[in-house]
């Protein structure tokens, strides 16, 4: 009888184990040599490229107006019951920023320009102004004074130091009244607006706040990454000096949420990673109920990480966030494809696969292997192939980490297979053999196969199938619906804070070290720090780009009523800062125009003689008021207006802020009605851009094509599976039989995503792809159990009896370690991570019920409903 590929294959393991060992090991060397000649590195997730118009808008905006402010850390300090405007708060934060200049290592990340900015150095400036003041009129009193003739000049900018003696000589009732005169005056420093360093909660005209913000300009994003990391570091260094300082004061800014997330992550497996190998080695004993079987599934897996880390480098992938969730990916099937290769095996051994108990030489150790590899062989290509092509898919992403991501789960899944259907076999085999030699036969039972609990569940199962296969389906669709129904209002927007740490809940506190996690407040801070002060830097502020006629008086007006427009969306979605007074935070030609008017006579006197209607604002001849403008503070017209070198006025700009904790999508949903709103007003273009808006528009087409990739994929796994069953059962809808529980375990699985709020963007629907594998990979095994039962009994009821308490058994095994391995990562501080494991054991066990419930049932109706066209077509024939 002419022996197919599966039983070759078979054939080869059993008669060449040896040499397969062998051969492979050295495979092992070669692939995880790699890992110690080879260099990965590490890599953020990164922002994807894009040739969008808001891309090019903001690539625009940085090669017109130079402006790069990307990296800016924020120092908030903050207290219940005091005043962080008192002279000794002040004095604290000044002393702090002499403390942070005299640091070479910290000084050296500094913007020269600005550095430090804050409240303390207003008030400190305009101390140390009104201490010159007084010189100069009590020198030129006494005739002392050189140019005592000559008029009054603003005083020089004061060194750090200066500020801080001016401050010192002054009673705590002196800085009280400094601060109030500071706080209500108009004329302050153009561009300056000391409410700016203050909370929203802030009562203007009161000399008392409970919170102020210090802004730390540092190195722009155009650095070396060298600079870049520095900058970064600085930050967490900053934090230290902070915490010496003040008892109520925190530091934000990338650089301490890339520190915060570097420590959650270590602390998240410090914690996770017993637990995991508790569960898992529990998990495992409970399936195999044998120290060897679990030692050899153990060192099947350590090869497969041998071959991953290998692999990584080989590819030149450099590590990231996301790629650590790869290694559990790969131990959870891993340990499934163990189970299936070592349960076939026990049933063959047994003799569970035999139809009489005549010919025992079949149970031998090489006859066991040959006969239950060659039943499972297939089913683990099979359902490898789909579950590579689930991972492989998200290749055509434009974001890097992710075609990271699926170019090394792909390559772990085919080194999987490859371990795990000859490695293992071959060393299962040889163990066995010799055992057998020293007289020690190993006989155990599959997982499921006696006569416990566990069997009776799962014939319970199939005779349920046979019983109301209708109303299992039913049911099950119902709850299908109902999840897709759930997930029609499911979240899809992204929002950078929902990869912030959190901090542990109080047990884990109470851990011993080196258990216990570290205190994590940044996302906290992050949420204080949106509701109470507009951020700086290349995240928290979208921008508008404006070309036309910028010089037309309609533009300008059009451009002074933007601030209008996103106060409104700022109130309505809170993704627009507020001022203290009301306003948005928004800049702009207009608001630059009354700023500098206010202490600028020249430009307030040319825009008076121009303004009609009292606004404050020219109506005729706007040009030569802008360059007035640029005469008196040509830095500030800069930041809004982008004038040539023949002194034409080519487009202006519109800076608004966005809070923090604001999600991508509904940010640029706002910054798009202030451009629209500019655009109807007047004959000029608006295209809204920044950082937040260009992230919204890059994990939108991410999404977009995730999706695709997703539909693509399942389309590709349905043809291949109606292909295949054609091919060799000349039976092409049970492919599609098999992809049915798979969509319905889908179905459940975004509806219950909805009821916990876990979003479907662009990081979950990546991880739901596995609830695609891993279906498939099930409803695969079970399939090909009961096509290959069906032939050895004479109705479909034994056929699936035999099935699924047989696979159904490994099954049950895979699904308890996989869950477990990937559940355990629902403890983790890091929230990827979290919603990583959350969502991955949720579909783990939803794609085992679907399984081994739905499938059943569909086969079931099926072969039914082939019996009825069978028995109508004999019926006709007979006519």
């Amino acid at each position: 009888m002419k022996r197919t590929v599966a039983e070759r294959f078979a054939d080869t393991i059993v008669e060449r184990s040896r040499l397969v060992i062998a051969l492979l090991l050295l495979v092992s060397v070669v692939v995880g040599a790699g890992a110690v000649i080879g260099e990965t590195g590490d890599a953020p997730i990164g922002q994807a490229g894009t040739t969008s118009q808001e891309q090019k808008a903001l690539d625009e905006i940085g090669a017109t107006y130079g402006t790069n402010d990307a990296i800016v850390s924020q120092v908030v300090v903050r207290t219940e019951d005091g005043n962080v405007l008192s002279r000794e708060s002040l004095l604290r934060s000044l002393r702090l920023q002499r403390e942070i200049r005299n640091d070479d290592s910290i000084n050296g990340t500094l913007r020269a320009d600005r550095g430090l900015v804050g409240i303390e150095n207003v008030v400190a400036t305009a101390a140390y102004a009104e201490d010159v003041r007084r010189q100069r009129a009590n020198s030129s009193k006494n005739g002392s004074g050189t140019n005592a003739g000559a008029p009054a000049t603003r005083p020089p900018s004061p060194t750090l130091d200066q500020q801080i003696r001016a401050l010192e000589t002054r009673s705590p009732a002196d800085v009280r009244s400094l601060v109030g005169t500071v706080l209500d005056s108009d004329a302050t420093t153009p561009g300056t607006d000391p409410t700016e360093f203050l909370s929203s909660n802030y009562e203007p005209g009161t000399t008392s706040a409970d919170a102020r913000i210090t802004f730390v300009f540092q190195r722009g994003t155009d650095d070396s990454e060298a600079a870049t990391q520095a900058a970064y570091d600085a930050q967490v260094a900053i934090e230290s000096l902070v915490d010496s300082r003040f008892d109520d004061a925190f530091v934000f800014g990338q650089g301490i949420v890339d520190d915060a997330s570097s420590r959650a992550i270590g602390d998240s497996f410090i914690i996770i990673t017993p637990v995991a190998l508790v569960l898992l080695l529990i998990a495992l004993t409970l399936a195999y109920r044998d120290l060897v079987d679990v030692l050899i599934s153990v060192f099947g897996v350590g090869v497969v990480m041998v071959w991953l880390s290998g692999a990584q480098a080989w590819l030149g992938i450099p590590s990231s966030s996301l790629l650590i969730a790869v290694p559990f990916l790969l131990i959870g099937l891993s340990l499934d494809y163990s189970l299936h290769v070592v349960m076939r095996y026990r049933e063959a051994r047994t003799g569970a696969l035999d139809t009489d108990d005549s010919d025992t030489d079949r149970r031998s150790p090489a006859m066991a292997m040959r006969s239950g590899l060659s039943g499972v062989i297939l089913a683990l290509v099979i359902a490898a192939f789909t579950t590579a092509i689930g991972f492989f898919s998200n290749y055509v992403s434009p974001l890097a980490s992710i075609r990271d991501f699926a170019l090394l789960s792909g390559t772990g899944i085919i080194a999987m297979l490859v371990v795990f259907a000859a490695l293992v076999p071959a060393v299962k085999l040889e163990v066995e053999r010799f055992f057998d030699r020293r007289g020690r036969p190993r006989l155990r039972s599959a997982f499921g196969g006696g006569n416990g609990p566990i069997r009776r569940a799962l014939s319970g199962t199939a005779n349920l199938a046979q019983r109301a296969p209708v109303v299992v389906l039913v049911v099950a669709v119902l709850l299908a619906s109902s999840g897709v129904y759930g997930a029609t209002g499911i979240d899809t927007e992204f929002n950078q804070a929902d990869f912030i740490p959190q901090d542990a809940p109080a047990w884990m506190h109470s851990l011993p070290e080196p258990f216990a996690p570290d205190q994590y407040d940044v996302s906290a801070n992050l949420a204080y720090l949106s509701d109470n002060f507009r951020q700086r830097g290349e995240g928290s502020e979208a921008q508008i780009l404006v070309r036309g006629t910028v010089t037309d008086p309609k533009s300008l007006a059009a451009l002074d009523a933007a601030t209008t427009t996103a106060t409104e969306r700022g109130g309505r979605n809170g993704t627009i800062v507020l001022r203290p007074d009301g306003s948005a935070a928004v800049e702009s030609p207009a608001t630059v125009l009354r700023d500098v008017a206010a202490t600028n006579d020249t430009v307030a006197a040319a825009i008076d003689d121009r303004d009609r209607d009292g606004d404050g604002l020219p109506d005729e001849d706007v040009a030569a008021v802008f360059d007035r403008l640029y005469d008196a503070a040509p830095e500030r017209a800069a930041t809004v207006l982008y004038r040539d070198a023949n002194g034409s006025y080519e487009s202006a700009r519109v800076i608004v802020g966005i809070a923090g904790d604001a999600s991508a999508q509904s940010s640029a949903s706002d910054v798009r009605a202030v451009a629209t709103a500019v655009e109807r007003g007047a004959p000029v273009t608006a295209i809204a851009t920044g950082q937040p808006v260009v992230t919204a528009v890059v994990q939108s087409a991410l999404f977009e094509t995730l999706v695709e990739g997703f539909s693509i994929t399942l389309g590709v796994i349905l043809v291949f599976l109606v292909g295949l069953y054609w091919w060799r059962y000349r039976a092409p809808e049970l492919g599609a039989v098999l992809l049915v529980p798979v969509l319905i375990a889908l179905a459940w699985l975004l509806g219950t995503m909805a009821l916990l709020d876990i979003p479907f963007n662009s990081e979950t629907v990546i991880i739901t792809s596995l609830a695609i594998g891993l279906g498939v990979d099930y409803s695969i095994h079970l399939g090909e159990r009961v096509v290959d039962e069906r032939a050895r009994h004479d109705t479909l009821g034994e056929a699936l009896s035999a099935a699924i308490v047989g696979t159904g058994g490994a099954l049950l095994g895979s699904a308890v370690t996989t869950a477990a391995g990937f559940g355990v990562l629902a403890l983790a501080l890091s929230p990827p991570l979290r919603r990583f494991g959350t969502v991955t054991g949720l579909s783990i066990v939803y794609a085992l019920v679907a399984c081994v419930t739905v499938l059943p049932c569909l086969l079931v109706i099926r072969e039914r409903l082939l019996g009825r066209r069978t028995n109508v077509e004999s019926g006709e024939a007979a006519n």
